[in-house]
């Protein structure tokens, strides 16, 4: 009778720790995947609230409203048809074209569901529909306008598909996601359905491309944590590399930089260089490398979904460990994740979740859900974040390959690339500029991609001259 009672004990404690792991596990996917849900099609309860509540207004930084709701009940967008083109990616648009936009995924807010008490009662009494709360974004509307300008306005990105995210690396505060071609959430046509640029699609937080020489900020990082001086690492460059007897890996247009040590190499982006560093460390400490810096992670911020960017797992060969060490293989990465590797080189080696959300307000006035700025992760040390600091400000300020991003005023620091793929069977090349502003005064960095570049087209010769716009208007304007 005593050993029946014990193992009734037993059961009942398993039975508790059970139900309290239950528990436990409910919490943490209502803090962390409860946003999720809330914009799932299938909530039952958010098809019932959007029958008896009115959406409530979604606002830029500077309080400029991108959307709101008419008296016939309609949804509503920036009367500027390139403010609410340039925006929707991010705010949305009817019939939830795009897929997380502000206007689905923030269901919880804009319905109400997060509404106080006080609130509730106050609107109870006050008659007629409820409204729901207020969501104010972290966007510069007009930055983000202008952005579209900024690639039109050079021949060698004009008219070409691409994506520009610029953040506050102190903060994580997202100024702009914008992604190209744009549509007009006033006018969806018959032309934007039957575009082939795929315009409902979010190149900024969904597009995953091969990184390019943007990949050798995490190459160096690898290096230095391995102990390897930048000097310690001299190599003579031919303008191409031998690796395992069959393949050969080329600079751009077969450039010859002789002696090299790392920073020569990262500042005149070398790949021989890189692609011999890359088989030095081996595939296992580079693909450590990436997952510090975020690569293969299933990434969960509160604000936006963002596709997880790859470094490839598995037995593979030196051509392939090669490739990667300069951004190629089957590496793959979006540029909302590059445009978080710039900024935690800026910020020390410390990556910020990237936050699109500034505040949500309800109709009343009162902070529903204030801002809050918390690190996604360390990716690498202080010190070698300060190498790195000093790689990227040659890249741009001395000649290096990104020359072109430089501008009087600013501390610029970046990294050029020129990714090479395949795209609907025909080989196409994408330019990459990642980089950010080095004054605490100006804590801005940023990611411009374009896609689809002409032959002996780079990153350098591209995408920074979009970023150098960028930094002018940032510098004009101080982000307001």
């Amino acid at each position: 009778m005593k050993q029946l009672r014990h193992r009734f004990k037993l059961l009942a404690l398993f039975l508790f720790a059970l139900f309290a792991a239950l528990m436990l596990y409910g919490a943490y996917n209502i803090v962390n995947y409860g946003t999720r849900w809330f914009s799932s099609s299938h909530n039952p309860r958010v098809a019932a609230q959007k029958e008896n509540v009115i959406a409530g207004d979604i606002l830029d930084r500077n309080g400029v409203v991108l959307a709101s709701t008419a008296e016939d009940g309609s949804r509503v967008y920036h009367p500027d048809a390139a403010v609410r083109s340039a925006v929707v990616h991010t705010v949305g648009s009817p019939e939830n074209k795009v897929a997380n936009s502000v206007e689905s995924f923030m269901t919880e807010y804009l319905y109400g569901f997060r509404s106080n008490l006080p609130d509730l009662i106050r609107s109870l009494f006050s008659g007629g529909t409820r409204k729901g709360d207020n969501v104010i974004l972290t966007l510069d509307s007009a930055l983000c306008a202008n952005i579209p300008v900024y690639y039109a306005s050079h021949p060698v990105t004009s008219g070409r598909n691409g994506a520009a995210v610029v953040m506050n690396w102190k903060t994580g505060e997202l100024l702009a996601v914008v992604s190209l071609p744009t549509f007009d959430p006033a006018d969806i046509g018959v032309k934007a359905i039957d575009e082939t640029g795929q315009p409902f699609w979010n190149r900024a937080t969904r597009g995953r491309y091969p990184p390019g020489s943007t990949f050798k900020i995490i190459t160096a990082a690898a290096a230095l944590r391995a102990g390897l001086s930048e000097d310690e690492e001299a190599f003579w460059c031919a303008g191409s590399l031998q690796v395992d007897g069959q393949h050969t890996i080329h600079d751009f247009s077969g450039e010859v930089h002789e002696a090299e040590d790392m920073r020569k190499a990262f500042k005149l982006s070398c790949n021989p260089y890189f692609a011999e560093l890359a088989l030095h460390l081996k595939d296992e400490r580079l693909r450590s490398e990436a997952e510090n810096f975020g690569f293969n992670d299933n990434v969960l911020f509160r604000d936006l979904v963002v596709e997880n960017s790859v470094y490839p797992t598995g037995v593979r060969s030196d051509y392939e460990v090669a490739m990667s060490g300069l951004g190629q293989s089957t590496l793959l990465a979006t540029p909302l994740h590059m445009c978080l590797v710039a900024a935690g080189i800026a910020n020390n080696g410390v990556m910020m979740e990237p936050r699109l959300i500034r505040e949500v307000r309800s109709q009343a006035g009162s902070s529903v859900l204030p801002f809050s700025s918390e690190a996604y992760r360390t990716a690498c040390s202080p010190e070698t974040a300060a190498v790195l600091q000093q790689y990227m400000k040659d890249v741009v300020q001395d000649g290096g390959s990104g020359y072109r991003a430089n501008m009087s005023g600013m501390d610029i620091r970046g990294k050029t690339g020129t990714a090479e793929s395949s795209l609907d069977g025909r080989d196409i090349t994408y330019g990459w500029f990642v980089g950010y502003s080095a004054d605490e005064s100006l804590p801005y960095a940023l990611c411009v991609l374009t896609e689809d570049i002409d032959d002996g087209q780079t990153g350098g010769t591209t995408s920074a001259l979009v970023a150098k716009d960028i930094f002018g208007y940032l510098l004009r304007t101080n982000s307001r």
